[in-house]
């Protein structure tokens, strides 16, 4: 299964007042493993960012002046998502952002939402953990990944740390290493080589109670039985003791 972890930075929060794409990152799994391929591009939004937004991002309309417009990366980002699986937190900002670039051009392309299918990862983490925050930085934490790189919000740099949540919230990930030599089959380097480490069986150690202990145990239990004016649940440990304690 290829699927792609999404995330776009914006001039500004809603699309619909004509705001838009600034950052666009992909970052590709198949079948759960990332293959170390990703689409990453600035854009040039032929607008003006919100002083708000560049807060966030650190994007400035300087840095921006001489990326290319959307509609010149429009094929080569359709071609690249087509028939994947698209996960992206908080999806309806990020696809309302890019469905109001692809309506812009002539002649529009079909809807993402027909070329791919949609997960979003924020509806994910609030049925695994209701009530809880569950921001990007607050999902990190939980999870145990580093996120100590992000002062602030980039489109591929935040992609990669969602991939990194999505595969722990959902049943975690052999690696995410992107390069870690030859497999033991001796089948050459790439990508999100599975890493598997052998270890013994363990052997389980018991260590019973001398008598001493175990009289020492009794009487502890006839005394907190007196005191408490009733059984004891720690006699169970010790079977004759239920007996000695019932009269």
């Amino acid at each position: 299964m290829r699927q792609l972890v999404l995330d776009t930075e914006t001039t500004g929060l809603e699309a619909a007042a004509g705001h838009r794409v600034i950052e666009i990152g992909l970052v590709e799994l198949v079948n759960r493993r990332p293959t170390g391929r990703v689409f990453h591009r600035y854009l040039n939004p032929e607008r003006a960012i919100d002083t708000a937004a560049t807060e966030v991002h650190g994007l400035t309309d300087a840095r921006l002046k001489d990326e290319p417009k959307f509609r010149e990366i429009a094929a080569e980002f359709l071609a690249f998502v087509t028939g994947a699986e698209l996960l992206a937190h908080n999806a309806s900002f990020d696809l309302g952002f890019l469905e109001a670039e692809l309506a812009r051009l002539q002649p529009p392309p079909p809807a993402l939402a027909s070329c791919c299918r949609v997960v979003d990862t924020l509806t994910l983490a609030r049925q695994r953990h209701p009530g809880q925050r569950n921001t990007l930085d607050a999902l990190c934490k939980r999870y145990s990944v580093d996120n100590t790189q992000r002062d602030l919000h980039g489109a591929l740099l935040d992609a990669r740390l969602l991939a990194e949540v999505y595969l722990a919230m959902t049943g975690g990930q052999s690696t995410l290493g992107l390069d870690m030599g030859s497999n033991p089959n001796g089948q050459g380097s790439g990508p999100a080589v599975e890493l598997r480490t052998l270890r013994a069986p363990v052997r389980t150690l018991v260590v019973e109670p001398t008598a001493a202990e175990w009289a020492a145990h009794r009487e502890a239990c006839v005394r907190i039985a007196k005191a408490a004016g009733g059984a004891v649940v720690f006699a169970a440990l010790d079977p004759p003791l239920s007996h000695d304690l019932a009269g």
